[in-house]
């Protein structure tokens, strides 16, 4: 099971990111954290820029309203969406 917060006015939940992977995609939930795979390279941000698009494709938001919290630069990653609710969040999550 995912594990998510609400933050202030929206939620919060943790990211394993593989990159490099052959397609970009949700893959499901291990220990409450999201696992995700994106298949660009951890180089200049492109893998964070990916993730973005990605969650915003699945959660119908604007890129502008997910926030990476911490680890810009690791796989382990915190994301934070607003004006995102917790039930609607797990509903579209689909894991």
């Amino acid at each position: 099971m995912l594990k998510v917060s609400e933050y202030e006015n929206g939620i919060r939940f943790e990211v394993k990111v593989q990159p490099r992977a052959s397609q970009n995609q949700i893959t499901g939930a291990v220990e409450g954290v999201m696992k995700v795979r994106l298949n660009s390279p951890p180089v200049d941000g492109k893998a964070n820029q990916a993730l973005i698009n990605l969650l915003s494709k699945t959660f119908n938001v604007p890129k502008k309203s997910i926030t990476i919290v911490r680890g810009e630069t690791s796989t382990s990653k915190l994301i934070q969406i607003a004006g995102l609710n917790k039930e609607t969040f797990i509903k579209q999550a689909g894991i």
